[in-house]
């Protein structure tokens, strides 16, 4: 059986970036910190479309895998995180969400900030990096209808194929939400894999559209990241887990409603 795996979630790779995401930011120094880390523990750096490929058999897995991935899509990700993962010849799989993207109409509902524009994101698939999509607007898509949520997917979706000019075939959840629903529209779209949150190592137990992420913080030390890369410093997802994110739904779907009500007043 699998060993479990850690798939490393980073945001934002700056210095100094906008409040709303400093949380989950590191330096550019962090970040190399980090990647050296891994180099050096031994493990091999695979794309989530490769891991797929591993895990359905239609590719051999490395014995001691290891992903990075990186959401939203910062325009420092080529200016602070490429050059970090090209010198050390690092694959990755970034997440854009296209909503957000420079340069077009801005249909998301992140704050303000640098993005990468779609001009970019060949240039960073021929480095190495695997192209996802994050949904269109970063919505809670475990609170929208089935309409919005293949909405969400399909333009995501069309807008990343139309730019690289192949399909696209991981799904990132935004803020990690999903549910059966949403699983299953994710697979109706075409896409093959998807990743979570989970805050836990990747198992042979997790579905492959919701596969566990372990989410890097500013303050997440570097010993944590050592333990995660390991394979030692974090659970897989506990059985309970469904339980827990049924009941966090239904206290953001309350509140949701009760702004909405605000509003309107």
């Amino acid at each position: 059986m699998m060993s479990p795996v850690p798939i490393l979630l980073y945001h934002s790779i700056s210095a100094d970036p906008p409040d709303w995401i400093s949380t989950f930011t590191v330096s550019p120094v962090t970040f190399r910190t980090h990647l050296d880390m891994v180099v050096a523990s031994g493990r091999q750096p695979i794309t989530v479309s490769q891991f797929t490929d591993g895990l359905q058999g239609k590719a051999e897995l490395p014995a001691r895998p290891v992903l990075i991935t990186v959401d939203d899509g910062f325009a420092d990700f080529a200016d602070n995180a490429l050059p970090a993962l090209t010198e050390r010849k690092l694959p990755s799989t970034l997440y854009v969400t296209t909503g957000a993207l420079a340069g077009g109409a801005q249909e998301s509902v992140l704050p303000p900030a640098d993005m990468l524009r779609a001009a970019d994101l060949p240039g960073l698939e021929a480095e190495g990096v695997e192209i996802g999509a994050h949904s269109h607007t970063h919505r809670q898509m475990d609170l929208l209808s089935e309409d919005q949520l293949a909405d969400e997917l399909s333009r995501s979706r069309d807008l990343l194929a139309e730019t690289l000019g192949h399909p696209i075939r991981s799904f990132a959840y935004p803020h990690g939400y999903w549910r059966s629903k949403v699983l299953r529209l994710v697979d109706a779209t075409g896409f093959d894999s998807s990743c979570a949150v989970g805050n836990s190592l990747c198992s042979a137990k997790d579905h492959p559209l919701a596969l566990s992420r372990l989410m890097v913080r500013a303050d997440t030390d570097a010993s944590v990241i050592a333990a995660w890369i390991d394979g030692s410093g974090a659970r897989v997802l506990p059985p309970q887990h469904r339980l827990l994110a049924y009941g966090w739904r239904q206290y953001r779907r309350s509140r949701q409603s009760r702004l909405l009500t605000t509003s309107r007043c």
